[in-house]
């Protein structure tokens, strides 16, 4: 299946690793070509040297003012173009309500919720007929993960941000879809499970509610990404993809 992503141009943020770096690297082999971000020059670099002559990277921070209008010239600039965002960011600090301070809930707000929405408007203002806004959030949409109380209390919000985004947007033909993942074998899942006592019990704990009985890959949530930003998901706009081998009981 052809997905028409052959010299379309994309941001995608939080791409150094991750979710974010399996999205970006789906997208260029099927012929996009991407700004990848992330907050360390080093790692930006070494991601997009890795994607290949096909990418660039741009070191920036999400809860910067700035970084939306930056990304978006430097896609013109090095590209040509601009179709199109994936605005991938790091789950903040774990932690139950008793742990989370006021400076972790600030920060985690001008990152996670602020940042994305800025990233969001900016993107919403540049793109034209075909455009696409697409958020990497979280199974916590739905139902909250224990543990990670700040992301329970913001990615739902962005869900709803991003429903009312895709309304106002529709008419203009810009899409806007989500993406919600639950156990993908990232870093970030790991250092999560690594918390328990035994991580190897807790994966196997999770791995028994999942209806495939497996972790997904990053290539598998990366190829779902590049679908749901691709010409040939013409007609998705307002969803909430969940990524997560039927971890979602609920219709």
């Amino acid at each position: 299946m052809d997905l028409g992503l052959e010299g379309r141009v994309y941001v995608v943020t939080g791409a150094t690793r991750g979710l974010g770096n399996a999205a970006a690297r789906e997208l260029v082999a099927d012929g996009a070509k991407v700004v990848v971000t992330g907050r360390n020059e080093k790692s930006v670099a070494d991601a997009a040297s890795a994607l290949g002559p096909n990418a660039v990277g741009q070191a920036v921070d999400n809860a910067d003012p700035e970084a939306p209008a930056r990304l978006i010239a430097a896609a013109r600039e090095h590209f040509g173009g601009f179709d199109g965002i994936l605005i991938s960011v790091g789950g903040p600090p774990p932690g139950f309500v008793a742990d989370a301070t006021d400076e972790q809930w600030t920060a985690a707000f001008e990152s996670v919720f602020l940042g994305a929405v800025r990233l969001a408007r900016a993107a919403a203002a540049e793109l034209s007929d075909g455009g696409v806004i697409g958020f990497v959030l979280s199974g916590s949409v739905h139902e909250p993960i224990p543990g990670l109380t700040i992301s329970n209390g913001l990615r739902p919000g962005l869900a709803g941000f991003a429903k009312s985004l895709a309304d106002e947007l529709g008419p203009r033909g810009i899409r806007v879809v989500g993406l919600l993942p639950s156990r993908i074998d990232t870093d970030r899942v790991r250092e999560l499970d690594g918390l328990s006592a035994d991580p190897e019990a807790t994966r196997a704990a999770n791995e028994s509610r999942i209806p495939l009985r497996r972790y997904g890959t990053a290539e598998e949530f990366g190829r779902a990404a590049a679908f749901l930003l691709s010409p040939a998901a013409s007609y998705l706009t307002g969803i909430m993809l969940p990524v997560d081998g039927g971890m979602r009981h609920g219709f």
